[in-house]
């Protein structure tokens, strides 16, 4: 089998195409993809462009993906990595900056910024394969090369659209690959530049640069805080896969990530908080929760100020702090 090809087991059976797709476009371009039934799992070849991406993709062994940890494996049978398939930049015929030439340290820090779960033996691998080959230094020289030919223009911008990877990629980080966000003489790129150039690499500096990512994903998707609560709304229009959110604390109604679903015929919404303000993500004066403060909030006439049935316990008050006409409350 070719060097380029790996092979995928244990993928759960709700584990759709689509899934198996955008997890492994994070190595590479990906040519072909063949799923195959196996009892109550999913089997998976997945052939990349480049030996590269192949060779990359084996850093997932043993990660979750949906509800399984798959193993990856080489199709050829080869696990040495010597390096010599990474692209040098001699070898380069055109501008475009692909997944390939990022650093896997880079891979799998934009793996955890999407909310995969990665371990420390695998980004210690990465690490590991980095430092040996000298990644990360021609890498660096690569962006800078780039930012000085194009002095971070719009035709740069343009470059980020001929990444070969899946929309799902390219929408959630929304450029923050591209050369633009690399440039040197931006606060965001001499984070990216030090992140690159520095002679030792930690584990933990992975998972503070997933931070960064993650942040900077947020910011690009319209993320904003419900106040009062640790829940986010963004404008994802309740597509889950669109959604920068974090699982579990998304406020978005009807999105997968959340549990703030709308009331059919009406601009109310209802989610599971039990009527306590401070982790309901319904919008004010438009939540149906019942016994939640929220659901009885109402202006007062004549007033900008707003009162609700939170019975002056400020903790469960949602109104405005200094426009609130709550009897009793300090707000």
């Amino acid at each position: 089998m070719s060097a380029n090809t790996v092979h995928v087991k244990n993928i759960s059976s709700a584990t759709s195409e689509k899934e198996v797709k955008d997890f492994f476009s994070f190595c590479g371009k990906i040519t072909t993809l063949e799923i195959t039934p196996a009892g109550e799992t999913q089997n998976a070849t997945v052939t990349f462009e480049k030996e590269t991406a192949a060779k990359t993709a084996l850093l997932l062994d043993n990660t979750k993906l949906g509800a399984t940890e798959v193993q990856v494996t080489s199709a050829s049978g080869s696990t040495d990595d010597d390096g010599s398939h990474f692209t040098k930049n001699t070898e380069r015929d055109t501008d475009e900056l692909t997944q390939e030439e990022k650093p896997r340290s880079r891979i799998v820090a934009e793996y955890l910024a999407h909310g995969y779960v990665l371990g420390d033996q695998a980004i210690q691998r990465a690490i590991d394969l980095d430092q040996k080959h000298g990644v990360s230094t021609r890498f660096a020289a690569t962006i800078t090369g780039l930012n000085q030919k194009y002095h971070a223009t719009d035709k740069a911008r343009s470059v980020d659209q001929s990444y070969g990877v899946t929309q799902k990629t390219n929408s959630l980080l929304s450029g923050l690959t591209s050369y633009y966000e690399k440039a040197a003489g931006t606060p965001t790129g001499q984070k990216l530049v030090n992140f690159y150039t520095q002679t030792s690499r930690q584990v933990q500096d992975i998972h503070t640069e997933a931070r960064r990512l993650a942040d900077l994903k947020k910011q690009e998707g319209g993320v904003s805080t419900v106040p009062g609560t640790d829940k986010s709304k963004c404008g994802c229009g309740s597509v889950e896969k669109d959604c920068p959110c974090e699982p579990g604390h998304c406020a978005c109604a009807n999105c997968g990530k959340s549990d703030v679903k709308k009331v059919p015929g009406s601009n109310k919404t209802t989610c599971s908080c039990g009527g306590k303000t401070d982790i309901c993500g319904c919008v004010p004066g438009e939540c149906a929760c019942n016994s939640c403060p929220k659901a009885s909030m109402e202006s007062v006439a004549g007033t900008e100020k707003t009162k609700c049935n939170c019975g002056g316990n400020e903790k469960n008050c949602p109104c405005e702090t200094g426009k609130c006409a709550c009897s009793g409350c300090s707000k």
